[in-house]
């Protein structure tokens, strides 16, 4: 499992360390760490370029260490100090004594800097660190306009991604790799800021015995294969859990074949389809293993779990059948127009374990129902604030959908999905990851582990297939990916 710690605790952490250690130590260790990185992106150091953008302040200092242990294997460093006047001394010095140069880059238009930059074979940002606010600003922004087939290697977080958010104001630097100091920055691993930190490189520098609890986590496959369940000699279908799904209507009854076929297919021991009589048919032609059924979900038998709203409708009947689901006392999923219901009614009113997975356009509903006016550009460009917000309005764990699909538990707990692709913006898609979400759910697992062994498993599907992908591929490749996962 990787953890990422924000930007305070860090800071309290590297002051608890630094206590303990020599002076100068600890930017030693991770400026060993970048240089030993930078090198293996060159493979051979000797002759080549290597420019480096130095800020003021520890970030710059350790561009300027490791670009000094870069030169004194033979490369080419040329640093350009964007502060002169404030630049690490130290790491100066130490870039002078490798045979490095230092170039004053505070005025961009200086003769000879665009083709020092547009020469280099791999480019260091050491701008600003993890405690840097905003974009990236003058010179820097013009500067690295210069940037040719350059490897950019980000210091500890991208000049101008927001370390702690993820949020990208304006200009930033976008790296091929971002090589981070003793754990992983919550923007690393959330769009938009995710996006440009590219591969992620993690160097130990000692914060491990002084750290908090992080502020999410990210779960690997040995964290999914422990969720995922196993049925026993002694198993059957109830006692692997049953679903039970109200979804689909007349005008949408492939949501509930997707529902029910991502279900099936996600582990449950069994399923229920509750609705009307012309969507019964096309889930029973497509999975004639399902407990079908016209009556109310009230009426249609015991379940574990439920699923409640992919193509539902809103109507009156729609209505009624959503307030049943909520009104029993097992835990639910509540997506698409679950979430349009939900956001008529007011947070809060019901006690079961529930779900709620709504996109950012469905995320802008469910604050205005709590009395919130937020727009859906600041929620994409906060995922991890607003996706622990409306857990925390509505008492549930919210699956944030997006880019980078953020699960929040109401008691603080953030989850950050890695896996997925772009092709996943399909028709059917969400359908299919409710389905899946809900059979773990009627298994037994909580809420936020139902959420994110799911979404974990959806995206390595995606992954799985050559793009386009469509929803019954998805469906398809379920069992292969889970067979992955555990091995089994």
């Amino acid at each position: 499992m990787r953890s990422a710690h924000g930007v305070e605790q860090v800071r309290a952490a590297e002051a608890a360390l630094l206590a303990t250690l020599p002076e100068g130590t600890l930017m030693r260790r991770a400026a060993a760490g970048l240089a030993t990185t930078c090198a293996r992106l060159l493979g051979r150091v000797y002759g080549a370029r290597v420019v480096l953008f130095v800020g003021s302040g520890d970030n710059g200092g350790d561009a300027l260490y490791a670009g000094a242990a870069l030169a004194r294997r033979g490369a080419r460093v040329d640093a350009l100090l964007l502060a002169p006047e404030r630049a690490h001394p130290g790491g100066l010095a130490a870039l002078r004594t490798a045979g490095g140069r230092a170039h004053d880059a505070s005025e961009p238009g200086r003769p000879g800097l665009a083709d020092l930059i547009g020469r280099a074979r791999l480019v260091l940002d050491g701008i600003v660190g993890i405690g840097g606010r905003g974009p990236l600003r003058a010179p820097a922004g013009e500067l690295f306009t210069h940037v040719g087939d350059a490897v950019v290697v980000a210091v500890d977080v991208p000049s101008g991604v927001d370390a702690d958010t993820g949020r990208v104001e304006g200009a930033a630097v976008r790296a091929d790799v971002t090589v981070t100091f003793g754990t992983y920055k919550p923007g690393l691993l959330v769009d938009p800021g995710a996006g440009y930190a590219g591969a992620r490189h993690l160097v130990d520098i000692g914060l491990d015995p002084h750290l908090p609890d992080p502020e999410l986590t990210v779960l690997q496959h040995a964290d999914v294969a422990r969720l995922l369940p196993r049925p026993l000699g002694e198993s059957d279908k109830y006692s692997r859990g049953v679903l039970g799904v109200v979804a689909g209507s007349p005008r949408y009854p492939g949501a509930a074949v997707l529902v029910v076929g991502a279900a099936v297919r996600g582990g449950a021991g069994g399923v229920r389809y509750a609705g009307p009589a012309d969507v019964v048919a096309p889930v029973l032609a497509a999975w004639p293993e399902t407990l079908a059924s016209t009556a109310a979900p009230a009426d249609a038998g015991r379940v574990q779990a439920w699923v409640v709203g992919p193509g539902l409708d809103t109507d009156a009947d729609a209505e009624e059948r959503w307030a049943s689901v909520l009104a029993a006392d097992v835990p639910v999923l509540v997506d698409a127009d679950g979430l349009t219901l939900l956001a008529r009614a007011r947070p809060g009113t019901w006690s079961a374990p529930t779900i709620l997975t709504p996109h950012a356009g469905e995320a802008v509903r469910l604050f205005a129902a709590a009395g919130l006016d937020v727009p859906r550009a600041r929620i994409e460009a906060e995922r991890l604030d607003h996706a622990r917000r409306l857990a925390a309005l509505y008492g549930c764990v919210v699956l944030l959908k997006g880019s980078t699909t953020v699960i929040a538990a109401p008691d603080g707990r953030v989850r950050v999905n890695p896996t997925g692709t772009a092709w996943l913006a399909t028709a059917g898609s969400g359908d299919v990851l409710s389905g899946l979400a809900g059979s773990l759910l009627a298994a037994g697992l909580d809420p936020l582990d139902a959420a994110s062994a799911a979404a974990y498993l959806h995206g390595l599907a995606a992954r799985a297939l050559p793009g386009p992908v469509t929803a019954p591929d998805l469906i398809r490749t379920l069992p292969r990916v889970w067979a992955d996962v555990t091995g089994v």
